[in-house]
């Protein structure tokens, strides 16, 4: 079968596609029109809060009135009034006020509809008096397979609501009909993407981190009641719908079966609390129950990651609700869309079955035959990766071709998109669910400017779209304000190459070229750009689950050699194999290259940055709430931001937890650091396993963990093997730090206040914020084995020369280790007048382990440095920089519980006047097995301050250079201060 006669078939019997822009969309029906009679057009009137990223901060409650511009547009075409006659082409609609067209602007009571044919200089031959009722706009209901089969064995009843405005405090209803049994024990409710949770558990269900500032309690309340005809009614109070991240309900009704064949409608709608009380129309959907099998589907592909083999297009699997006698069901085949039938070669059992030994290449159609009942519905599947090329991509803007082709694959029931060899432009592209992105060796996918524009949003975030000072009370102005707890490029969505919410079963594979080609943004001043320019991002992905972005995936190591400047994998006969072909290459990535916010089960492998381009790219991989990620064989050439991120911000809304990262064979250079642990720390972050790294430089930290935001950070390895076997020594080369493990008290989360305070601190006058009712954050259970480290200095070859040697003028830091501490009450002007929820006034990292770490420093500090008294870290002051120079070259440590150092050294360049380890406010501190040197011109190598019970034990020291006069550490080379 030739490809273009399939895809035709598939483009008229899945696409739907309308011919004309005319034509109506149901289900957005009644989302601006109340109701329709013989001669009037009912409209819906209201306000509510809506800003885009261009509203003035200060806007009020806007009108929801439709555009008149769309009146025609949402009127139900599907009236005999309007419906074209024969002969006559789609009808055109103007709306008129006191006989003067209107071009835009709402729609108000009064206006009158004109009905006429062709481009709207035929006669008119119908008027709609326009009215108006004040209500919510009309909510969209879906049920997700809507079709049973009557009498079949019970399965689950999926709905999804979606309110039409937004509006904190409200409250859902949504009936069933008597034959659906819907109880608070047998239905699970989701709210906004926080999760499920059985009915009779949602008020129970946690809202996430918050400050003490913040309206809610819990996410909800939920009863079940009777109607008087038998009907069951869902109520859901007091739920927070200013975010908007796809549905706002779903709900699940277990084991639910219909004994008689009929047509149950499912109705919901919504009351809204603010700006105004409004309640809005109901949304109906139907189930449609039969006596024949009516829930046959095939089931997609799902693996979580992409390999390629013969059978894999060959095969298939459905499913249907068990019907008790698979002996009088057979599984029949067409391969002309329905017109010609024959038996598949099939094992079926009750409730499923599979084929095999299929035709490449080639539109299936499936169904059941059935004794007694007759034929089920039908099933497709596309046997291998559909073509762009049938699609016929041409000009200059690919956009509109490729996301019709990812709509037919979608209603196929999914399949994979194949990008043969070509370029293709494409300004936002809507991924699907079950829909797979092949981009073979010699595709190019380019964006373009003209992206989709950023959302609107309950509230502005104009207080705050970027910055670190220590005054800015931005972030604090509004607690509730989600949008400003986080930098601007975290909490847009739609702006990007990719974009996805809500989705399942996503890929991006292959290792052809995808590149923003200079059209996203890096810039947190993206949104004073026009219009046209405001994308950032490649992929953006919100509360989607299983996700895979790689190349063809090689079970070798990546490995980096330096002499030649490029990745390499390792072959198990200790070869080096530099063939990359099988790699995905991603270049000029804006703000992101990867932004996943609640997204669970992630796997990025093979994917090769930079590699004919190194600008106009920033934050590589960026994992916001995700959990269940794993991220293998990466190698950036070089970005200006961070290149594997877990985090956890306030953009869904809420905070969402982070655990179980995997994360293996990273390489790269950056303006940032390789790793990181933040900035963005709003809930808790654990369970991180990182195994062989390869740092090329890092203008901040080769391996950074920070928690910022009141967020419990627990459990990270790095070189521990959990990952699978070391197969090298990581190194880390042109660092500004190491390592930086901090806690600080910037606190933006929701629900967050903050004050300033003027407050003397090391003799030195501090005027900055301090948040008062968010917690300090927690940092524990840290294990960082077997690197090697030198030449500690900012050398990333980001924006500059590869490399440029150390010349003293580079910054430079030692590897730090810094919990924090809110100043004394007696150090604050007018005292310090709050105290955190859990009485804690200073936060202690603890428990980090050391092992097998050797550090070479670039060294060249005067004595003097070593009574340097860095600066607590607080609101806007939590990177490296912040905390100037250290009084040690190797290892600095404040406000530590728990640090163990063994097995390793500490060395310099060039002669050094600080200490090579110091200890302030560090309980429990064991030092063994070390070797350092100390410099002629210091008395001591180790310092200890406040740290009275530090166990030292086996230590050799240097004196003034490595491996000169060797001598074990006495107790008089250490200084014990006060």
């Amino acid at each position: 079968m030739k490809l273009l006669p399939v895809l035709a078939s598939i483009t008229m019997a899945c696409c739907a596609v309308p011919a004309m822009a005319q034509s109506f969309q149901p289900e957005a029906r009644s989302k601006y029109i109340s109701r329709i009679t013989r001669d009037s057009v009912i409209i819906i009137t209201g306000t509510t809060r809506s800003f885009t990223v261009d509203s003035p901060e200060d806007q009020g409650p806007v009108l929801t009135n439709i555009d008149v511009s769309m009146l025609g547009y949402y009127t139900d075409v599907s009236i005999k009034q309007l419906s074209p006659r024969r002969g006559v082409s789609i009808p055109t609609y103007k709306v008129m006020r006191h006989g003067i067209v209107q071009k835009d602007g709402p729609a108000r009571s009064g206006d009158e509809l004109h009905v006429t044919d062709g481009l709207g200089d035929g006669p008119v031959r119908k008027i709609y008096k326009v009215g108006a009722q004040e209500m919510a706009l009309g909510g969209e209901l879906e049920i997700l397979q809507p079709a049973f089969t009557a009498g079949a064995a019970p399965r689950r009843l999926e709905i999804k609501f979606t309110a039409g405005q937004r509006s904190p405090d409200a409250t859902v209803r949504i009936q069933f009909p008597a034959v659906v049994n819907v109880s608070l024990k047998n239905t699970l409710v989701n709210v906004i993407g926080r999760g499920f949770v059985r009915l009779d558990s949602l008020p129970l269900q946690s809202i996430g981190r918050t400050g003490t500032n913040y309206s809610y309690s819990k996410v909800g309340d939920a009863d079940v009641s009777k109607a008087a005809d038998g009907s069951t009614i869902i109520t859901l109070r007091h739920l927070d719908l200013r975010p908007d991240n796809g549905a706002d309900i779903i709900l699940i009704v277990e084991e639910v079966r219909f004994a008689a064949p009929g047509k149950p409608d499912i109705k919901a709608e919504y009351t809204t609390a603010q700006p105004a009380v409004l309640t809005s129309p109901s949304a109906v959907a139907a189930i449609t129950v039969k006596r024949g099998i009516s829930d046959f589907a095939r089931e997609p592909l799902k693996v979580k990651t992409y390999i390629e083999t013969p059978e894999l297009y060959t095969g298939a699997s459905f499913r249907w609700a068990a019907t008790g006698n698979p002996e009088n069901i057979r599984l029949m085949q067409s391969l002309d869309n329905g017109k010609k039938w024959t038996p598949a070669k099939a094992v079926i059992r009750d409730g499923g079955a599979t084929v095999s030994g299929l035709k490449p290449g080639m539109l299936y159609t499936f169904r059941l035959d059935v004794k007694g009942t007759g034929p089920s519905n039908t099933a497709k599947f596309f046997t291998g990766k559909m073509d762009i090329s049938g699609f016929k991509p041409s000009g200059t803007d690919n956009t509109e071709v490729i996301n019709t082709a990812i709509d037919s694959l979608y209603n196929l029931g999914g399949g994979t998109l194949l990008f043969s060899k070509g370029e293709y432009n494409v300004r936002t592209i809507h991924l699907r669910s079950n829909v797979y992105l092949y981009v073979s060796k010699d595709a190019v996918l380019k964006g373009m400017k003209g992206a989709d524009a950023p959302e609107p949003t309950w509230f502005s975030d104009k207080k705050y779209r970027s910055g670190t000072s220590p005054t800015d009370p931005g972030p604090y102005d509004d607690p509730e304000n989600y949008l400003t707890k986080q930098d601007v490029g975290h909490h847009y969505f739609n702006n990007a190459m990719f974009t996805g919410k809500r989705l399942d079963n996503i890929k991006i594979i292959g290792n052809g070229l995808i590149t923003g080609n200079g059209n996203l943004v890096n810039s947190d001043k993206v949104m004073s750009n026009e219009p046209d320019n405001r994308a950032d991002k490649i992929f953006s992905l919100k509360l989607c689950t299983n996700l895979e972005i790689g190349g063809i995936q090689r079970k070798e190591d990546l490995w980096y050699d330096a002499e030649k400047d490029e990745p390499y994998y390792a072959t198990p006969d200790g070869g080096k194999d530099f063939n990359t072909d099988n790699m995905l290459k991603i270049e000029r990535g804006g703000h992101f290259v990867l932004l996943a916010t609640g997204t669970d089960n992630i796997h990025v492998h093979d994917t090769y940055f930079g590699k004919y381009s190194t600008g106009n790219v920033r934050d590589i991989y960026d994992f916001m709430a995700c959990n269940n990620v794993e991220a293998v064989n990466i190698y950036s050439k070089v970005s200006s931001d961070d290149i594997v991120k877990p985090g956890s911000d306030c953009s869904l809304g809420f905070t969402r937890p982070a655990t179980h990262y995997r994360v293996r064979n990273i390489i790269g250079d950056t303006n940032c650091n390789l790793f990181q642990i933040g900035s963005e720390t709003a809930d808790d972050i654990t369970d991180l396993c990182v195994d062989n790294i390869y740092v090329l430089g890092a203008n901040k930290a080769g391996f950074s963990i920070s928690t910022n935001d009141g967020a419990h950070i627990k459990d990270v390895h790095l070189n521990c093997g959990h990952t699978g076997p070391i197969h090298a020594r990581s190194k880390m080369l042109r660092t500004t730090a190491p390592f930086f493990i901090s806690i600080s008290n910037r606190g933006r989360v929701i629900g967050s206040t903050a004050g300033k305070y003027t407050f003397t601190e090391s003799g030195k006058t501090r005027n900055e914020l301090l948040v008062k009712n968010v917690n300090i954050g927690r940092v524990e259970n840290i294990i960082i084995n077997g690197i090697d480290i030198s030449e500690v200095y900012s050398g990333s070859s980001y924006g500059g020369k590869r490399w440029k040697p150390f010349d003293g003028t580079q910054r430079r830091s030692t590897s730090i280790i810094a919990g924090y501490s809110l100043p004394e009450s007696s150090a604050v002007q007018g005292g310090l007048d709050f105290r955190l929820p859990d009485g804690r006034h200073t936060g202690y990292i603890q428990n980090v382990q050391f092992t097998d770490v050797h550090i070479q420093d670039m060294g060249g500090n005067p004595a003097d440095d070593a009574k340097a008294a860095p600066p607590e870290l607080g609101v806007g002051q939590y990177n490296v920089g912040n905390l100037k120079t250290q009084p040690s070259y190797g290892l600095w440590a404040r406000h530590v519980d728990g640090l163990t150092v063994k097995a390793s050294s500490f060395n310099y360049k060039q002669r050094d006047g600080r200490y090579a380890i110091f200890l302030d406010d560090v309980k429990k501190a064991q030092l063994s097995g070390l070797k350092m040197v100390k410099s002629k011109d210091v008395q001591h190598v180790i310092g200890l301050k406040e740290s009275p019970d530090a166990d030292l034990s086996d230590i050799i020291y240097y004196n003034d250079t490595w491996n000169n006069s060797p001598q074990p550490l006495k107790p008089a080379e250490l200084v014990k201060t006060p």
